[in-house]
């Protein structure tokens, strides 16, 4: 094979062959013609060189071109954008290949040599600081590497703070924050009392206090006062509600009064009224005082100073400021490409984005140290492979495509991607996996360590199976590791054959922490075949209906399984001014009683002829309860008065040694309660961390046990190695 730039360059342009390689590498000489011998510098070059070749006609349709990338940062200042211009074809795609896997990165940062960061030697900065990081804390002055000025933060902002950020060993570094979070701690503040939530008073004599503004609250510890509140501290908080943060500036502190008043107001009031722990949780941020802790820095955005309190010796560090504000990677209308082998990292946006794309696949590839999310496809039959996805600002990989009214699956992919330490910045609705549209499959994906939901999910007919799913919703409440919610037409999806374990406590009075949550009536869902330990309330039905509950197993939860009524007793039910929930008109959109949805969800089309209000439908047999701590079934009254109408049968119960802080045995229809004594216990124990060797023995049991349960498979379950992951990462 030969490089087909040349016959560009010389004017052949009848010269073609089969397949076309051209060459990339970051340290190649100018005036290079895309030869192994003469690389090209950037990928630009490698496009626009793929692009006039087909202009000249010199490559035809039906040729194949891969791009090797040779070891290298590539650093941008502008996203790599592919078009339909430069699409492949169906089994002659256009691959975008690291001529060996994990050599080359793509670069939204500018890197600062260590020897670029000077002891600090201003006496008014030393004297702000800590007397023990005042020897410990560098400066870097960015005036030469960053001509344009820095913007300021928002004063109130969700999610990513503005550019730039600081990277040191491919991790993110923290902003100087107080309190610190360490191994130990998890590093917040709290308080108790709302001065002023915020929220309108209607008739108050003054009109900005009818409606919202912003709030203030009691604060007995005298930090604040350290503050130089004129440059601006800013406050990450869960202000009410635990599934609702909000970043916020701080106005004032009354050092006499200790209240703190904030800057802007936030939706849900100060303190305004939540289902979880009355103490309300914040940490400050971007105060230069607080730069106390290794790994935090600061920045000096008027006069371009980088502070920095290192881990290590900075002399062996790789220093990166992540500046780009754009995708890394941005497609439109792009066809048959592939990105394989490739890093992906330090933008203060998101990595791979693509609208409208088809047969566009992210293989073998890590996506990583982004301020935004991961990997967006929009489109169909396009995949995302065995990639390295974590310490993200937001989301991992979100999918979505297919025609819903049509019911045409999009038939996109995320299969066997390590997704992790992602929602750092956005901690809330930022999923490591998020499909919307038709026909989405998530299959044997890793998540783990994030602050909220795992999985995100809405729309029809999508295929989540075979993940593993720990330390999730490890801050938040009223939340779960797989979510859906408020919507009858979010139907036709299977969730099955997951392990969900060692989820986030939550709040432990409320059990504020769900496997997974089907919310606010949501219809639709089939649960089948998951595995899960330690999950909070395991499967949570939120006074929706036709969700079949079958063959689960469910081991040492406080709740095995809650449904409840809420469609009969909350009053915005179905309310059509309130358009987050208007369930009916939702489902009119979609014309819900008209062939394709009549035919694929008869249930669906005469819901409104049938009590849509009751939670019908929800089929529970073949599930296996093993010591649940409060409850097996968690029903409400009105879901007890149902139960003669809910199919429940071939269910299994299990207290293991029958001791005190197990629930009590299940006293309806559909359940066999098995029991051990401290004497004769039930031998059965189950540990995350060897999983895979004591599951052959539950195995069996089941089988003895409840021989109507259907296998599981167990062991397929989770990562597994491929050509592009020839190893499994350590868990």
């Amino acid at each position: 094979m030969k490089c087909l730039s040349l016959c560009l360059i010389l004017g052949l342009a009848s010269c073609a062959y089969a397949e076309l390689d051209v060459c990339v590498s970051a340290d190649a000489a100018a005036a290079g013609d895309g030869s192994r011998q003469k690389p090209y510098q950037t990928l630009v070059q490698a496009r626009d060189a793929i692009r006039a070749l087909r202009k000249a006609g010199a490559l035809k349709s039906g040729e194949a071109v891969t791009v090797h990338v040779e070891p290298g940062v590539y650093p941008l200042n502008a996203s790599f954008e592919l078009s339909d211009a430069d699409s492949g074809t169906a089994g002659a795609p256009v691959v975008y290949r690291a001529r060996t896997s994990g050599t080359a990165r793509i670069q939204g940062g500018i890197g600062l040599e260590p020897s670029s960061f000077k002891p600090v030697t201003d006496a008014a900065v030393l004297s702000r600081l800590e007397a023990a990081a005042r020897a410990k804390v560098l400066v870097c002055d960015l005036s030469a590497r960053v001509p344009a000025a820095f913007a300021d933060f928002k004063t109130a902002f969700h999610g990513t703070p503005v550019a730039p950020w600081l990277y040191v060993n491919h991790q993110p570094m923290m902003l100087a924050r107080w309190p610190n979070a360490t191994a130990a701690d998890a590093g917040w503040a709290s308080f108790s009392k709302a001065v002023d939530t915020g929220l309108p008073k209607p008739g108050a004599a003054d009109p900005a206090m009818q409606k919202s503004h912003p709030g203030s609250f009691v604060f007995d510890d005298p930090r604040p006062a350290r503050w130089n509140l004129s440059e601006g501290v800013w406050l990450l908080g869960y202000w009410t509600h635990d599934w609702a943060d909000e970043v916020i500036r701080v106005a004032s502190y009354d050092k006499d009064k200790t209240v703190v008043a904030l800057a802007a107001p936030h939706s849900y009031g100060i303190n305004g009224g939540t289902w979880g722990a009355a103490k309300r949780r914040f940490f400050a941020m971007n105060a230069l005082e607080e730069l106390d802790a290794p790994g935090e820095w600061y920045l000096d955005r008027s006069r371009k100073l980088l502070y920095f309190y290192p881990e290590a010796n900075p002399a062996k560090s790789q220093i990166v400021l992540a500046t780009l504000t754009q995708p890394l990677i941005k497609m439109n209308g792009t066809k048959h490409v592939r990105f394989v082998g490739l890093g992906f990292e330090y933008s203060h946006g998101d990595g791979i984005v693509g609208q409208n794309v088809e047969d566009v696949e992210i293989a073998g590839c890590v996506v990583a140290n982004l301020a935004g999310s991961g990997v967006s496809l929009q489109g169909s039959a396009s995949a995302v492979r065995s990639c390295d996805v974590f310490n993200l600002g937001r989301g991992g990989i979100s999918l979505s495509g297919g025609d819903r009214k049509l019911l045409t699956p999009a038939k996109n992919l995320a299969e066997n991607n390590h997704i992790h330490h992602f929602g750092l910045f956005q901690r809330t609705y930022a999923p490591g996996i998020g499909v919307n549209g038709c026909g989405q499959i998530a299959r044997r994906n890793c998540i783990h360590d994030a602050p909220h939901n795992a999985v995100l999910y809405g729309g029809n007919e999508h295929l989540l199976e075979l993940n593993e799913v720990y330390r999730v919703v490890m801050e938040t409440g009223d939340a779960g590791a797989f979510y859906t919610g408020r919507d009858w037409t979010s139907q036709g999806n299977v969730l099955r054959n997951n392990y969900i374990h060692d989820l986030g406590g939550g709040d432990a009075k409320h059990v504020n922490t769900m496997g997974m949550y089907f919310d606010d009536c949501d219809c639709g869902d089939t649960i089948v075949g998951n595995v899960f330990y330690r999950a909070g309330r395991a499967i949570m039905i939120g006074g929706g209906r036709d969700n079949p509950v079958l063959n689960n197993l469910v081991i040492d939860c406080p709740i095995g399984l809650h449904i409840d009524s809420r469609g009969m007793t909350w009053k915005q039910w179905n309310d059509p001014a309130d358009k987050s929930w208007s369930l009916e008109e939702k489902a009119q959109r979609f014309n819900y009683t008209q062939p394709p949805w009549s035919t694929k969800y008869p249930r669906l089309a005469t819901i409104m002829s049938q009590e849509p209000r009751q939670p019908l439908g929800n089929t529970v047999r073949r599930n296996v309860f093993v010591d649940c701590t409060q409850q097996v079934c968690d029903f409400d009254g009105n879901v007890r008065k149902l139960l003669d109408q809910l199919e429940i049968a071939d269910n299994l119960a299990v207290n293991t040694t029958a001791g005190t802080g197990k629930a009590k045995p299940v006293q309806f229809k559909g359940f066999t309660n098995l029991a051990g004594t401290a004497e004769k216990p039930i031998s059965l124990r189950f540990d995350s961390a060897a999983a895979q060797s004591v599951w052959p023995r539950w195995r069996a049991w089941l089988k003895k046990e409840l021989p109507s349960f259907e296998e599981i498979p167990f062991e397929k379950i989770g990562l597994y190695t491929d050509s592009y992951r020839p190893t499994l990462p350590p868990r």
